[in-house]
């Protein structure tokens, strides 16, 4: 009573609260008190604060009390306010707590704040405590939790308000407590397993292979434990270790649950049926020890080391004995933290505990102390964490402070894979254990703060014992893409070699290498080999010399052997090659004239050749037996590893990597005939036809040169040759690239086709098919009930059909019925289809029992009975006709079938009178008679039937109503229909029915009309309205009105393109090739693993509605795109306009409709929970009986009685066991102390998703007692759930979490890449043998889930016949094609890779590795190899592929199925998808220095290295090459033009019309405009959608612009990937998957572009400009438009693609703004603190930070490469009217004299306007005005006199504006040394004057375009879908007028 009393007096007080917070929600008001909102350090008053607010809507004053108290204990906690945020969060509190005081006092019941306490206490735990005690439904067991946490604190509360009292507490509250103290120890928030020992009763705990487990666990026989250990109930093997070990409480709970489910799993997988005793099976065990242990046991052989895994010889201690060293691997994985990345420093770690822990079992005695053994770092808490992880962790953290000082120096730092391989030599055992803390591995370089000061280079004095690389230095340099593929380059270069020789000598045919003298000269391609042998040994001493300390003697002396025996051969081959001639060529002949002249002898050099070739022809060998290499290469003896040692060093990763025989043979076939085509067509298309012209310019003798020639001797005209081959030659090392994406496109078609894709592409192959999908479906999907063998083999491939079900098979009809139905109201869940569309769609729940056919659903059978009752009502009687055309459709005969049997059944179920039943049943089987004898047409007149089928689909009609007032007019339809039916169709019959219906009434005088009137009429005649009503009623109802009145086809159901595209894809993966499905308790268990930061999670209210600056808001933008979608929703929520859903509250939905259309988290996490939801599905189907399936999962789902939900809560619980979903959220806890909407989002998300996991780091503050100390902070990994909402509470619940496990970390978790540390941190709370690494930007559908089963059964096959898979490549749908045209070519372009390259790269060519997500990696093997991707800084950018590097070279394998997709999400505007292409580039250039792509490039055998090279850095490399190609061609024909050689040529006719020259440009532009991914974007649209679909699909991509798009992020790719491999600078660039097409600014893109693309361009323009002008007197134009068109193409490209995809790039108003934007930029100044968006010299500055960490190489680099930029003012001067007559070198000179002169008076002008323009102001201008009059003068002069021209000023512009760039480049390269000459500012400024010349080169023509308004419109409409344009036009309008009216008002 008194709660009542106490919620009566205080009522008003609620209400006034709950204005106040709303009105100050913003600040810091009430709403601070959101108990989440706590200081870090004071964490521990968070609970205190949940609870007041949980109790203060029924009892303010108890609210109070416990405010009160956390105040009192926060000052407590932290008296200094030392802590962030403390002293603002105290006085909030203060300020609170005195508002409250008087109002919760008058609200008081009782007398004292003491008892008040104390009665809300009993009252609690009589209401919540007791009533829940024996709780074993799960929902109640949390409930249960919750309360005893809310009583332990409240009776806290009331212990203190008692002492202030000074009043005892009752002993009845204080037994009670101590129950609930006691209970509270054991109820601890839990994660998936429930252990403690009320939890027996709980569903998941009951399964058999669970408590088996559990049991094994807590077998504690014979364990020593310590002696002051305190026992507690049901003791297990991780309590010992934790005691022992000093492991952390939470990281035990933790563990011991994945050990627990790891065992249950694989363990029922072993048995399918176990007995009814519980005992763990030894296999089960066997099983998941040798995948756990695999690679330690695999480290302790390599290092030569007895492994520490001794099982005793009793049996009975065995099982114990795994489970102990299986528990401790685990529990140091999970408290490893970053060490996580190093799996054999993990080794290291285990072997020494393992040692230790077998001794303590052992029961050794320590021979010093006599006591028993204990381990080195045990007992206390936290040891393990601060004796062994932190030493180590300290180590890499230091290393990364390193790696931001040099950024761009890999070989300055160790990162993560220096240091774990420090643990791959045996001297890694010189640590010792307990660790040394002097071992080398601790040692940092030594840095001296002075020696950094003065920069000067000496090297310190001090010895430096720093380790330094290990086993490879990343160093930048182009030298490693030939380092790494060294085989591939030589291959290429010598067949070039021997091609040229070939094709020089003799007739050219290749016959002619069989005559001895050019076969003799073919053979010198070995001496070039052995050159390059030698250059490759010379590299890798060059490149590892920084790795040199940790080298082992052995590899040391193997690389100065390799240097010296490649030295050697260079000497011999060519003096044996020289004695082999009689009259020797030129070469030749000088080696003989230094070793004399004896006779010759060939025998000598085929003797070395053999002798040299050994090795290879040995590797050859090999090769073909893949076995004996994998033998060899794994082996351990040492004249196995002596062999070895020369070919390759001893390595511990990349031994073994071989494929099966098979495997070998495919991806070699696909190579040699791609080689084969590749050097044909080089030779004679670009080799052979180039022989003739180049001898011939050889013979031409030129003496007339047009400039100043330093070398008029040079023989042979040898530069004219080398601008001639330079660009052949370039692209004959490029065209292979081409000629793969040929072979792929054509081998990825046929796999493709094999692999069955695209049978069922629309929605008409859908119906024709539809009948076999429900065999399908069960054959796939459902588990079989016995095993029939399954056919192998080609004919399986060619014929999967699957038998039609037999309508009698209730079940599988039952099951296909329930997977089916589910797929489709998901598809209404996420509005893809209408009401109508979901109606047409459904089969029937509840299959109805008395129909004996199977029911489809009714958009096959839509309109079949209308038609149908046509072809009846005209069929004249002729009823075999009739029957073969019905019978003709099957659908229609299906149709007509069922109705007629509905219409049966709902006639005799409404009939009871008896009459009324004779009359009915005696009608029906006369029908049925005529049926059978099939003469019903004959016998019976059909025109009747429409009036009959109107009567009856108004009955129908009435049905669905189902009201009482409807009763009469029922029973009028029945005596109509009974009319028609014995009056107009059976006339003849009907004198014998009607004397039947009258036969013993008596009535025979009365007319027959009044009896009807009779029939029908009484009151229990027909049954109506029907109550109750059942769902299965409803159904059948709604089903047949649908089937009778539905007259237009359902052709276009569902008119939905997505849900087509889904449902098509869904019916076409059942005919693929999948393993059959498991039921679920069998299958692989596994989770799904997010990583998120701080992106999107729901779109805000506020987000959707601001329009930005085109008056276009994210809401509006949806709903024009997804027209059809926005209309659903609306019928969803039964609200017809936007504003309906505000009033009907319906806001939230609102915000998921559009967050669900974005790249959002909450659109992830709904994706990836239909694995649950998919799993519980099937666990019904697998677990329910026939009833219940006949009953259906819907039934269950809204469990009514208690049957259903014990069968609910089982298939919870097998949901449980089988998947977790965690998602990564880093910054949660900090977003969740600043009160950020995103940590409220996510809490929504947890409650929405019970079974969603949250994983984040938190950064605790630890108050410090003296005032002195900073505060340290604490890290820890923690995971959370959310909280139950409270019982019964009408106040809006306010959603909270609750912490899981909290594990404490060595320092802050993120050392190296963002992403990857994010992952590992996580990964300890995954669970199960499979883990999918899901990105932010993922979607995941129903029907695909339904597949996820089969898909893991993939784990348990060999799919090359040699290894299991490790990653389960899947294939992608990317979701964002629809929004502009970029977006459609982007995802176009990868949809291609992820399918039919991905699916070639996996088979044949075995090269397939992880490329970012969905892919899914098999946990176990991965969790002991270093994690799913890479951490170190920089170097792993690209951090995904990094996985599948690790995962191949370890012995892992990569497979790719096509049966199952994921959606995937890609950016949209140029912008964003050039960051990425970017990042990608970026990445690119860090692989291509790896240590992972050198050992894979070595450690391949040749083809499988040549698929690794193209389809990795390879296809970045060739890139490249394709845009130099432009410049070697270019710079060729500037040197040609401009020293007259050209002209002195141009009588040649091959020298005019050179062939080859243009095949070569052609082949460079194909790869420029995007040929390569065009082609497999054309195959593989073809192959899914059709190939017309495909063609009109490629014309409209060229329509709108694709080429332009292609070749402009060609040169995105170029710039970064070389600017990388030359300086470094690559960094993560967040690329923003915001959606909505904004307008960038002009000077945005200026930025971003001004670097990669318009230098380059306009350097490319002017290139083409001086060709023009000074080639065109003595060349046609049509061939240079010709030549030049593509180069011309790329300028434009280059210089005006960033505007032409900028929407409203052409609006007048906005080149307006932008104009002033970039003059306001360009014209600020920089300084410490401006941003690079605000000023030019900001951006300036940063745009060469590059520079500032780059080597001197890069520096050399840079410097050499711009002085390609002297070349023009060196040849133009000389081509001047002033220069015409004289070739002098003094021209040259004055020129440089001019540029000298003209920067000493713009340096004057800027440092007199510093000086005098402020005092003397006059003396200044006149100095300016007598400059420009100076110039003006000598301007006049020089026209008059020497006749100085228009075009010589062009020229003299042409030709001086490079030379200032080439300056301006060299100045900042040397940035330093002009500083300190102090020149730094002139160059500035000169920089911003090109600065600004460019961007008005940029900017005119744009302007220009502007004017005309049909641009812009042309623009858009090529831009945007349709639907969208339109949309923008009329937000245009409505925006005008807004900005209208805004104006007028301001006004």
């Amino acid at each position: 009573m008194a709660s009542r009393s106490g919620s009566d007096q205080s009522q008003p007080q609620p209400q006034q609260r709950r204005i106040t917070r709303t009105q100050t929600a913003g600040n810091l008001g009430e709403s601070i008190f959101d108990s989440e909102v706590v200081p870090s350090s004071l964490v521990e008053i968070a609970p205190i604060l949940r609870v007041a607010n949980e109790v203060e809507s029924s009892h303010p004053r108890v609210a109070y009390l416990c405010r009160f108290y956390a105040f009192e204990k926060a000052h407590r906690l932290d008296p200094t306010s030392s802590g962030r945020g403390v002293r603002q969060f105290k006085t909030a509190l203060l300020q609170r707590l005195e508002r409250e005081n008087d109002p919760t006092l008058m609200g008081r019941v009782k007398k004292s704040d003491a008892r008040e306490m104390q009665s809300f206490y009993q009252h609690y735990y009589k209401k919540y405590i007791q009533a829940l005690q024996n709780a074993a439904d799960k929902a109640d067991r949390a409930q249960l939790t919750k309360a005893y946490q809310t009583a332990n604190v409240l009776f806290e509360v009331l212990k203190a308000v008692n002492q202030t009292q000074a009043i005892e507490v009752d002993r009845e509250i204080l037994e009670a407590q101590n129950k609930v103290a006691e209970k509270t120890e054991i109820y601890v928030p839990y994660n998936i397993l429930p252990l403690d020992p009320d939890s027996a009763n709980q569903a998941i705990m009951r399964y058999p292979e669970i408590q088996a487990s559990v049991y094994a666990l807590r077998n504690t026989r014979g364990l020593p434990w310590p002696r002051d250990y305190k026992k507690k109930k049901d003791e297990d093997i991780l309590d010992w270790l934790q005691a022992m070990f000093g492991f952390q409480k939470d990281n035990v709970a933790n563990q011991r649950e994945h050990l627990i489910l790891l065992l249950a799993n694989v363990h029922i997988r072993q048995f399918p049926k176990p007995d009814q005793q519980p005992k763990l099976d030894e296999r089960a065990l066997t099983e998941v020890m040798k995948k756990l242990f695999k690679n330690y046991k695999k480290w302790c052989k390599y290092l030569d080391r007895k492994s520490s895994l001794w099982l005793p010889t009793i049996q009975q201690e065995v099982q114990q004995r795994k489970l102990l060293y299986m528990g401790l691997y685990l529990l140091i994985w999970g408290e490893a933290a970053n060490l996580r990345f190093m799996p054999e420093c993990l080794c290291y770690i285990y072997h020494h505990m393992a040692f230790e822990l077998y001794g303590m079992l052992a029961g050794n005695v320590s021979p010093m102390t006599g006591e028993h053994v204990k381990p080195a770092y045990g007992g206390e808490e936290e040891a393990f964490l601060k004796k062994v992880v932190t030493p180590i962790y300290n180590v890499i953290a230091k290393e990364a402070v390193r790696s931001k000082r040099v950024k761009s120096k890999h070989s300055q730092w160790r990162n993560y894979d220096d240091l774990n391989e420090y643990f791959w030599s045996v001297d890694c055992f010189r640590l010792g254990w307990p660790m040394r803390a002097d071992a080398d591995f601790f040692y940092l370089p030594i840095e001296q703060i002075h020696y950094e000061r003065n920069g000067d280079g000496k090297p310190p004095t001090t010895t430096d014992r720093w380790m330094g690389k290990v086993n490879f230095v990343e160093i930048r340099s182009f030298w490693h893409i030939f380092r790494s593929f060294d085989r591939m380059w030589s291959f290429f270069i010598l067949c070039l070699q021997a091609m040229i020789i070939v094709a020089w000598n003799g007739s050219g045919n290749p016959n002619s290498i069989f005559s001895g003298d050019v076969f003799k000269k073919v053979l010198s391609v070995f001496i070039t080999a052995a050159i390059l042998k030698l250059g490759q040994a010379f590299l890798d001493v060059i490149l590892s010399w920084k790795a040199r300390e940790s080298m082992s003697l052995y590899v040391k002396l193997r690389y100065i052997l390799k240097v010296v025996s490649a030295a050697a051969w260079v000497i011999i081959l060519p003096v044996t090659y020289a004695y082999t001639w009689e009259n020797p060529p030129g070469f030749a002949q000088t080696i003989k004239s230094w070793f004399g002249k004896s006779s010759h002898s060939p025998s000598l050099f085929i003797l070395a050749i053999v002798v040299y070739l050994s090795p290879n022809m040995l590797a050859g060998v090999l090769f073909l037996f893949p076995l004996i290499r994998r033998f060899l290469e794994r082996s351990n003896y040492k004249i196995v590893m002596l062999m070895m040692w020369w070919s390759q060093p001893r390595l511990y990763v990349g031994r073994g990597m071989h494929e099966s025989a098979f495997s070998l043979f495919k991806y070699t076939m696909f190579w040699v005939l791609l080689i084969i085509t590749k050097l044909a067509f080089s030779y004679y298309i670009e080799i052979k036809p180039l022989v003739g012209p180049t001898k011939a310019i050889m013979s031409v003798k030129i003496t007339n040169f047009q400039w100043h020639e330093f070398f008029p001797r040079a023989k042979n005209n040898i530069g004219v040759v080398i601008a001639l081959w330079a660009p052949i030659i370039l692209v004959y090392f490029m065209d292979t690239q081409i000629w793969y994406a040929i072979f792929s496109t054509l081998f990825g078609g046929i796999y493709g086709a094999f692999r069955r894709l695209g049978e069922i592409r629309t929605l008409g192959m859908l119906r024709s098919r539809f009948q076999s999908l429900p065999g399908a479906f069960n054959a796939c999907l459902i588990p079989e009930e016995k095993c029939e063998p399954k056919k192998k083999g080609l004919k399986a491939t060619f014929s999967r059909n699957f038998a039609q079900i037999p309508s009698n098979k209730e079940k599988e009809a039952a099951r296909f019925a329930q997977l089916w139905n589910k797929i489709i109201t998901s598809f209404r869940e996420e509005d893809l289809i209408s009401n109508r569309e979901m109606d047409l769609l459904l089969v029937p729940y509840w299959a109805d029992r008395d129909l004996e056919l199977i029911q489809w659903p009714p958009f096959l059978l839509a309109s079949k009975i209308p038609i149908a009752l046509d072809m009846a009502k005209d069929s004249n009687g002729k009823d075999k006709e009739l029957k073969k055309r019905i019978e003709n459709d099957n659908y229609m005969s299906c149709a007509v079938r069922e109705c007629y049997a509905s219409f049966r059944n709902i006639i005799k179920f409404l009939v009871s009178g008896n009459r009324e039943k004779e009359v009915i049943e005696m009608i029906f089987t006369e029908v049925d008679k005529q049926i059978d004898e099939g003469t019903l047409i004959s016998e019976f007149k059909m025109s009747a039937l429409p009036s009959l089928y109107d009567h009856f689909v108004k009955l129908i009609g009435y049905l669905l109503e189902n009201k009482q007032e409807d009763r009469d007019q029922v029973v009028i339809l029945f005596q109509d229909m009974l009319e028609v039916v014995t009056r107009d169709m059976m006339d003849d019959h009907v004198s014998s029915l009607v004397d039947s219906i009258h036969g013993g009434s008596g009535y025979e005088g009365m007319s027959s009309l009044d009896q009807h009137s009779q029939l029908f009429a009484s009151s229990g005649a027909i049954k109506f309205p029907i109550l109750p009503s059942s769902e299965a009623w409803k159904e059948k109802i709604k089903r047949l009105f649908l089937l009778l009145t539905v007259k237009e086809s359902a052709m276009d159901v569902p008119s939905n393109l997505e849900a087509r595209r889904r449902i098509s894809f869904f019916s076409n993966s059942l005919f693929m090739d999948m393993p059959p499905a498991p039921k679920v308790r069998n299958m692989l268990s596994f989770s799904v693993l997010t990583p998120y930061y701080t992106e999107e999670v729901l779109f805000s209210l506020h987000d959707l509605e601001v329009p930005n600056e085109d008056g276009v808001s994210i809401l509006f933008y949806l709903q024009k795109i997804f027209p059809d979608e926005w209309n659903n929703f609306l019928e969803r929520m039964e609200c017809s306009t936007e504003e309906g859903l505000i009033e009907a509250d319906k806001l939230e939905e609102l915000r998921l409709w559009a967050s669900y259309r974005g790249q959002t988290l909450s659109k992830t996490v709904r994706g990836m929970m239909y694995y649950r939801k998919a799993l519980e599905l099937q666990a019904f189907l697998d677990m329910a009986k026939d009833e219940d399936l006949m009953e259906g999962y819907k039934a269950v789902e809204l469990n009514t009685e208690d049957h259903a939900k014990g069968l609910w809560a089982q298939c919870q619980a097998v949901a449980d066991m089988k998947f977790t979903y965690v998602v990564s959220c880093q910054k949660y806890g900090i977003h969740k102390r600043s009160g950020d909407p995103r940590a409220q989002d996510i809490l929504k998300l947890m409650t929405t998703y019970p079974s969603l996991r949250v994983a984040y780091i938190d950064e605790v503050e630890e108050p410090s007692k003296d005032r002195k100390k900073i505060n340290q902070k604490a890290y820890y990994s923690v995971l959370v759930k959310a909280a139950p909402p409270n019982i019964n509470s009408a106040e809006p619940v306010q959603n909270l979490d609750q912490i899981i496990y909290k594990i404490k970390l060595p320092g802050p978790a993120i050392l190296g890449e963002g992403k990857p540390e994010n992952q590992n941190h996580a990964i300890i709370f995954t669970r199960g043998e499979g883990l999918q690494a899901i990105d932010m930007n993922q979607d995941n559908y129903m029907e695909e889930a339904l597949k996820m089963r089969n898909l893991l059964q993939e784990f348990l096959k060999k799919h090359d016949g040699v290894r299991l898979p490790s990653i389960l490549g899947l294939r992608e749908h990317i979701f964002t094609g629809s929004v502009s045209s970029l977006a459609w070519f982007m995802s176009n372009q990868e949809t291609s890779f992820v399918t039919i390259g991905q699916r070639l790269l996996a088979n044949p060519l075995k090269v397939r590795f992880h490329y970012g997500h969905p892919d899914v990696f098999d946990r176990l093997f991965h969790l002991a190899r270093g994690g799913i991707s890479k951490a170190s800084k920089i170097i792993n950018l690209s951090e995904d592929i990094f996985a599948g590097f690790n995962s191949t070279l370890r012995e892992g394998n990569v497979t790719h199925h096509e049966y199952i997709q994921v959606g995937k999400g890609r950016d949209v505007g140029l912008n964003q998808i050039s960051m990425f292409e970017a990042k990608i580039a970026n990445g690119n250039g860090e692989q291509t220095l790896s240590r992972d792509i050198y050992r894979l490039g070595h450690r391949f055998d040749f083809f499988r290295m040549l698929s690794c090279y193209f389809t990795t850095i390879g296809f970045y490399f060739s890139t490249m090459i394709t845009v130099l190609t432009v410049y070697v061609f270019l710079y060729g024909r500037l040197y040609l033009v401009l020293s007259g050689l050209e002209e002195g040529l141009s009588t040649q006719a091959a020298f005019r019309d050179n062939t080859p020259l243009q095949v070569a440009l052609a082949s460079q532009s194909f790869v420029q405009i995007g040929f390569l991914m065009a082609l497999p974007m054309l195959m593989e649209i073809g192959l899914e959608r059709g190939f017309r679909t495909a063609l009109s699909e490629f014309i409209l991509m060229q329509l709108q612009l694709a080429p332009v798009f292609f070749t402009f992020s060609l040169g995105t790719k170029t710039h970064y990937y070389g600017r990388t491999l030359l300086h470094g600078g690559a960094k993560y660039r967040p690329t923003g998957r915001g959606f909505v097409v904004f307008h960038a600014k002009f000077a945005e893109n200026y930025r971003l572009y001004s670097r990669s693309h318009f230098v380059k361009g306009i350097e490319l323009m002017i290139l083409l400009l001086v060709y023009q002008i000074f080639g065109h007197t003595y060349r046609s134009a049509v061939a240079y438009v010709l030549i030049t068109i593509s180069m011309w193409f790329m300028v434009g490209t280059w210089l005006f693609a960033p505007f032409l995809f900028n929407p409203s790039g052409f609006e007048w108003q906005k080149i307006v703004d932008d104009w002033t934007d970039w003059n306001k930029w360009i014209s600020n100044r920089g300084g410490i603190g401006v941003t690079a968006e605000k000023s030019w010299e900001s951006w300036w500055e940063e745009e060469q930070e590059h520079l500032r960490h780059s080597g001197k190489r890069g520096i050399i680099a840079e410097i050499l490469l711009s002085l390609r930029f002297f070349i023009y003012q060196y040849g133009l001067v000389y081509h001047l009217n002033l220069t015409k007559h004289t070739k002098s070198f003094l021209v040259y000179g004055i020129s440089w004299l001019v540029i000298l002169i003209i920067l000493f008076v713009m340096k004057t002008v800027s440092v007199g306007r510093r000086k005098f323009s402020a005092n003397f102001q006059l003396v200044f201008r006149l100095i300016k005005g007598l400059i420009f009059m100076t110039f003006v003068s000598i301007l006049v002069t020089l026209i008059a006199l020497p006749h100085m021209t228009l075009q010589d000023i062009i020229v003299c512009i042409l030709a001086f504006m490079p030379t200032g760039w080439g300056l301006l480049l060299m100045a900042q390269a040397c940035k330093p040394v002009v500083e300190r000459a102090g020149f730094w500012g002139s160059v500035r400024t000169l920089a911003r004057g090109y600065e600004i010349i460019m961007g008005l080169l940029l900017f005119t023509p744009i302007a220009f375009l502007a004017w005309f308004p049909f641009v812009s419109e042309f623009q858009t409409r090529m831009l945007f879908n349709q639907a969208f344009s339109r949309g923008l036009q009329i937000s245009r309008i409505l925006g005008g007028q807004r900005k209208d009216r805004s104006s007028r008002n301001k006004e």
